[in-house]
């Protein structure tokens, strides 16, 4: 507890720009997030009063950050299983907790999870050999995906490969890997609840992801076009998700819809990209709402503050030209409705340096503005 404020203590694990965004949103609960960071120019870093610099596979290192934090969360999956367990021994409370994180971390143990609860998942297989995808691929068919158990994200850590030799490639290189079937979707979509301990849910609209080379350029809110019924029964999916595995914070659902339905591609249990949009095009936004969750405060509202809501990541471009800052003004001369966040990250070509918002009746109109403003702030055109 801060003497001084009589609040909680909050620390994240993690300085990018989750954390960064978390922050901001912290600061109206009157807070200031701890944040563990992993060098002092982390996003988080940057902006954060109380801020320690460690590595978050260093138990010493978490453990020295959690004490006195009422509750430690993360901006990332990827902090070890057992160091999460040994914070909660030693009664840190930690959301969400190793039960329920095991599934973000382990995409084998979240298949199986998932199968055993009855959720629509692709077909799949772990990959000890060659042989292995082979055999799978012969029942259901070329090409088929190969994904590493561990890690990944941003398209890293997926191949979709056509042949043996491909294949072959790839198991090589001695990676722990699953096969699935290459799911004939429409769109992805995704779907994101907020858990408290208490129980109480909360889930916001089903969005509309658009990937380009495995990364998330665009997020339409509510996903355009989508039938009410189908709506629900995603929503309904995340929360008994959510609930069977014990999230506590914000699970994100990530989607294929399909014509026979839908099927679950993959879990993460933190403010995700898909719901950025939500700091302005949603009543509450998702890193406030993780924040309420994790302290068991009452839910936020999740109802979209416009009929359509776009938002569009900002890739770094290439080097040269106008600076970001002049791109920035003469955005907002163009746009003043357009909303930007930068992450404070320095520019690399395909790097996700931020994301632009853009709320409002039309939804062809709302996109073209989000696509417009995030090209001009990558390339200058």
């Amino acid at each position: 507890m801060d003497t001084r404020t009589g609040l909680p203590v909050v620390g994240m694990v993690g300085g990018g720009q989750l954390a960064r965004m978390t922050h901001q949103a912290a600061i109206s609960l009157g807070q200031s997030l701890r944040v563990l960071a992993a060098t002092p120019e982390d996003g988080a870093a940057l902006v954060a009063t109380d801020v320690r610099i460690g590595d978050h596979t260093d138990l010493a290192a978490l453990q020295a950050f959690a004490k006195d934090c009422d509750v430690v969360t993360f901006d990332h999956e990827h902090v070890p299983t057992e160091h999460v367990r040994a914070l909660a021994a030693a009664g840190t409370a930690v959301y969400p907790g190793a039960d329920a994180l095991c599934y973000a971390q382990d995409k084998r143990a979240m298949r199986e999870r998932l199968g055993a609860l009855g959720a629509p998942v692709p077909r799949w297989a772990p990959v000890p050999a060659p042989a292995e995808v082979a055999a799978f691929a012969a029942e259901a068919g070329w090409p088929v995906v190969l994904k590493g158990i561990r890690g990944g994200y941003d398209g890293r850590g997926v191949w979709l490969v056509s042949t043996v030799d491909e294949a072959r490639s790839v198991v090589d290189s001695g990676i722990p890997l699953l096969v699935e079937e290459r799911v004939p979707l429409r769109r992805e979509l995704a779907v994101q609840v907020a858990r408290s301990p208490f129980g109480q849910v909360a889930v916001y609209p089903v969005v509309q992801t658009v990937q380009q080379a495995g990364i998330c350029v665009e997020v339409l809110a509510p996903a355009p076009g989508l039938p009410a019924d189908l709506a629900v029964e995603a929503q309904e999916l995340a929360v008994r998700i959510a609930s069977a595995l014990d999230v506590v914070g914000l699970l994100a659902v990530e989607l294929f819809e399909t014509d026979a339905g839908l099927v679950v591609n993959e879990l993460a249990m933190r403010p995700h990209n898909a719901g950025h949009w939500t700091i302005e095009g949603a009543r509450t936004s998702q890193f406030e709402q993780h924040l309420r969750a994790v302290l068991d405060y009452p839910l936020g509202a999740t109802e979209p503050t416009a009929p359509a809501v776009a938002m569009a990541n900002v890739l770094g471009g290439p080097a040269g030209g106008m600076s970001l800052d002049e791109r920035l003004h003469h955005l907002f001369a163009a746009d003043p409705g357009a909303r930007v966040h930068l992450y404070g990250k320095q520019v690399r070509p395909g790097r996700k340096i931020g994301h632009v918002t853009v709320p409002g009746a039309d939804l062809a109109d709302v996109r073209r503005r989000a696509r417009r403003a995030a090209r001009w702030l990558r390339e200058g055109t």
